[in-house]
């Protein structure tokens, strides 16, 4: 609509094509899931996850010494996740589903399996447990909660989850499913 170049993986933009009409492309760029972008001064390496979409990847962007990663659709909690984000300033990161109102809620029991499941996604207590461990030294400064299930979740009771257990040791903010998030500094 806009004229913006794409940025996709190959294995991804192909599933897409395969699905649905996308449109004329114009200006489509690939990369890797597991190698990283030049934009300038800002480098942007993407990080293969375990999550069930095709070739999925989360971001960390670095630029004049500081690090933010953009972390959503995850999967599960996998083998260097806490690494990547004690390495950070600041995250955004998935706190998709709340466990009680997941398996209380109105999905079948097929979508409850996947959303949980090791390609679905990350809880409010699997979240916070991550931001937890990573807290640990002094880099990490906020989290932004991102990628809220509309179902399954609650702005408010992921803060209350994500308090409860990180206990103070950074800020913490909810990124909006709606609007856009306040300007946050990195």
């Amino acid at each position: 609509k806009y004229g913006l170049p794409l940025y996709v993986t190959p294995r991804t933009l192909a599933v897409a094509a395969s699905r649905c009409g996308l449109g004329p492309l114009r200006e489509v760029r690939h990369f890797r899931s597991c190698g990283t972008l030049r934009f300038g001064d800002v480098s942007v390496q993407a990080i293969s996850t375990p999550h069930d979409g095709e070739d999925g990847a989360a971001f960390v962007v670095s630029a004049r010494g500081k690090r933010l990663g953009v972390l959503t659709d995850l999967g599960h909690v996998f083998g260097g996740l806490v690494q990547i984000v004690s390495s950070l300033d600041a995250v955004f990161i998935e706190s998709n589903y709340d466990a009680e109102m997941l398996a209380a809620g109105p999905y079948p029991p097929h979508l409850k399996r996947r959303i949980k499941g090791p390609g679905g996604h990350l809880s409010n207590a699997e979240s916070a447990e991550v931001l937890l461990r990573a807290s640990t030294g002094k880099r990490l400064k906020w989290a932004c909660l991102a990628h809220l299930s509309e179902q399954n979740n609650h702005p408010e009771l992921a803060l209350k989850t994500h308090r409860e257990i990180v206990a103070g040791r950074l800020t913490l903010y909810v990124a909006g499913r709606y609007s856009a998030t306040d300007i946050l500094s990195v």
